[in-house]
């Protein structure tokens, strides 16, 4: 803003021709920005930075500093995240709040926390025990799954791919064209692309060769995520740039490097995450009549 204003100051001295109803506009402007500036800068001064569940910071809002910028199907507005919790069997809201933040999976444990101490101060702090809690796919993560083992709550919370190992859904013509409709919509009509099912990986030879027949070259020997480790391998920049089966392979040409993929190894002896004891849960029978219900 600052600069903007600045260079409303250097178009005047470079014209002297300009109109007085030009000069008079722009000098309106130039007010409206430097007002603006010398806003932000005493909020910045007298306000303490945001941080995101990332602990990094994030955009504010001088106006409403506790709300957050949120992406939409209506476009990005500035608003909050109402979070409920509520009594199926009594139809009772039991805990509400709204939050300033663009995700929901940070709200989860404060929301239950915060429940606890309401339970508590009724005298009912066992309630937790004897209950049953679902929560959408928003909410899973492998943080708020380890947090919720130790609340003594019969948790079920779906993951982002549940429906996909479902059976009943893996029937349904619906479902499978409606994914289909949101991937189109998600690659902007591209077509489906190579994944890792697509390679051929070797675990005991370490191998791996592309859907061309490419053997491919092991890039990185451990990467571990949320308790699981994979090998990621990548194919030959020579073998990209001229391969027929490109573009069902890369979303762009290759330039510096080869196609990456990557395969979960040491299935066997791997630690078994909170995020695996809750797919076991959910995929059973019992599970899935709880998040349907």
């Amino acid at each position: 803003m600052r600069r903007a204003s600045q260079r409303i100051i250097a178009r005047h001295q470079a014209q002297d021709g300009l109109s007085e109803d030009e000069i008079q506009h722009d000098l309106k402007q130039k007010e409206k920005l430097d007002k603006s500036a010398d806003k932000i800068k005493q909020f910045l001064a007298t306000n303490d930075e945001k941080i995101g569940s990332q602990k990094k910071p994030v955009k504010s809002n001088i106006t409403d500093p506790d709300s957050a910028k949120m992406t939409t199907s209506k476009g990005t507005i500035q608003g909050y995240n109402g979070i409920a919790i509520n009594d199926d069997k009594h139809q009772i809201i039991l805990q509400a709040q709204t939050w300033g933040s663009v995700g929901e999976q940070q709200t989860l444990k404060p929301a239950i926390e915060q429940l606890q101490k309401q339970l508590s101060q009724l005298g009912t702090r066992d309630t937790l025990s004897q209950a049953k809690f679902t929560a959408d796919s928003g909410f899973h993560s492998e943080v708020n799954l380890e947090f919720m083992a130790t609340t003594g709550l019969d948790a079920y919370m779906a993951d982002t791919v549940f429906r996909s190992r479902n059976p009943l859904f893996s029937q349904s013509e619906t479902y499978q064209t409606e994914q289909e409709k949101r991937r189109l919509k998600r690659s902007k009509g591209r077509s489906r692309l190579f994944n890792s099912s697509d390679f051929h990986f070797d675990e005991k030879k370490q191998t791996c060769h592309c859907p061309a027949g490419k053997e491919m070259w092991l890039s990185v020997k451990d990467v571990e995520t949320a308790g699981r480790h994979y090998v990621r391998y990548s194919g030959y920049l020579k073998d990209c740039r001229v391969c027929p089966l490109q573009t069902q392979c890369m979303r762009k040409k290759p330039t510096k490097q080869g196609r990456q993929v990557q395969f979960e190894t040491n299935i066997k002896d791997k630690i078994i995450s909170y995020t695996d004891k809750m797919r076991v849960k959910i995929d059973s029978s019992p599970g899935r009549r709880e998040l349907i219900q």
